[in-house]
């Protein structure tokens, strides 16, 4: 069903058209049947007409369809019909009434109109600004802790060099490393996410191992120091599929990363894969708290984090994966998982390569 909203959005010429076309359609239904309808009744029929227009079309198209109904119902219904004189002053009083009251109702209802749309504007913006605010908050945190210990552990090792031993240098250089892989991973998600609404991401197709990319994947995901138990479970007849290998890879690590920060140490996590008639499905699997029902249809949007939840983040990395997932004409869907936890999984159509050699 149209919605008013999506009504006023018609083009001005069309406006004309339908307001108009409507006076004209009550009038003449009403004219077919004239002779057992009062045309006092006809004159209430073409003043709803005239006010579902205001409703609906910006304020020209519905005075000139205003005026056209009062100057049909004198010519066609009040007494001498087909005349312009009002002979009776009763219907000369009527006729001035409504004229009167069918433009007084349309401009009413149209600064009606402009005025919950200029409301619904409004507390969209301040939806907006809350929304950016949270953002910032949010940013400034998920930035500021991994250049913070960049700059901790750089200076140690700088001030410190002579002094420090063999096994805190490495605890060092570990920390500086995982925390820029955590800052380098953030600037990623806002540019990815920036490039996703301008529509500049388009996928590029190429052969790819899958098998190679999901075990480089875990062993990414294995180095970060979060105490999960990450398992990988491939198809024994996975083949090289032509894909986006970037997208995907990028879509598995934020999977893998988002289970990582919101279950507790220790959760076993499944990345799994499998092919079928010409589809690819990869899943990130585990057994932690899971996602509550309400909010599993909302996990997908842009900057949503979970209620009462303490973990970091943004809430940019499952809209980035449902970008990704749909850019390359496939859709990643949440399921509870039969270990009790969550299951994302990546649906993607993917060519297979012929004569090439199958993993086993």
């Amino acid at each position: 069903m149209i919605s008013i909203f999506q009504l006023y959005r018609i083009e001005r010429k069309y406006q004309y058209l339908y307001s108009i076309g409507a006076v004209l359609l009550v009038a003449g239904g009403s004219f077919l049947f004239a002779e057992w309808i009062d045309y006092h009744i006809v004159a209430f029929l073409l003043l709803v007409t005239v006010s579902l227009a205001a409703v609906s079309f910006d304020i020209k198209p519905v005075l000139i369809a205003a005026v056209l109904s009062a100057v049909i119902w004198d010519l066609f219904f009040i007494p001498p019909r087909f005349s312009y004189a009002v002979t009776n002053p009763e219907d000369l009083a009527l006729l001035l009434m409504y004229f009167v009251i069918v433009l007084i109702n349309s401009v009413l209802t149209y600064r009606i109109r402009q005025v919950e749309i200029l409301a619904r504007q409004r507390a969209e913006k301040t939806r907006e600004i809350q929304l950016y605010n949270a953002i910032l908050n949010s940013l400034s945190h998920e930035l500021r802790t991994p250049i913070a210990t960049i700059m901790g552990a750089t200076d140690n090792l700088l001030e410190n060099s002579s002094v420090i031993s063999e096994t805190n240098k490495s605890i060092l250089l570990t920390q500086i490393s995982e925390s820029a892989t955590r800052l380098n991973q953030q600037v990623e998600n806002l540019l990815n996410m920036s490039r996703l609404e301008a529509g500049q991401l388009k996928a590029r197709p190429d052969w790819t191992d899958i098998n190679e990319l999901l075990h480089s994947l875990v062993r990414t995901s294995a180095g970060t120091a979060t105490g999960h138990r990450i398992s990988l479970s491939v198809a024994g007849n996975l083949p090289m599929v032509k894909l986006d290998k970037r997208m995907l890879e990028q879509a598995l690590f934020n999977l893998l990363t988002n289970a990582q920060v919101h279950t507790p140490a220790g959760t076993f996590i499944e990345l799994g894969s499998s092919y079928e008639h010409g589809w690819l499905s990869c899943w990130v699997e585990d057994n932690g708290p899971g996602f509550p029902m309400d909010e599993q249809e909302l996990v997908f949007d842009r900057f949503y984090r979970l209620k009462n939840t303490s973990g970091s983040g943004t809430g940019l990395g499952l809209s980035i994966v449902k970008g990704f997932a749909e850019a390359m004409g496939g859709q990643v869907v949440l399921s509870s998982s039969l270990q009790a936890g969550s299951r994302f999984t990546i649906t993607l159509p993917a060519p297979a390569a012929v004569n090439l050699p199958v993993h086993e």
